[in-house]
């Protein structure tokens, strides 16, 4: 399973890969570091949604480690 379907695995600060609403058909990757968790129960089947740093919202495909 994808570790950005389980939000125990997704937290604060951690640097991860989104899909944007807009990004969805083409899969693009927006990377960036987590300011908040959107999703309210312990998994979804899309992945967790977050806000990053900068403002932008989407799904959790990757966790990056933060080295």
């Amino acid at each position: 399973m994808n570790p950005g379907k389980t939000r125990e695995n997704i937290k604060i600060g951690l640097n991860v890969g989104i899909v944007l609403k807009q990004d969805q058909k083409s899969g693009k990757i927006t990377r960036g570091v987590v300011k908040r968790i959107l999703t309210k129960s312990p998994s979804h089947p899309h992945g967790i949604k977050v806000q990053l740093e900068d403002g932008c919202v989407g799904r959790v495909k990757e966790i990056h480690s933060n080295k």
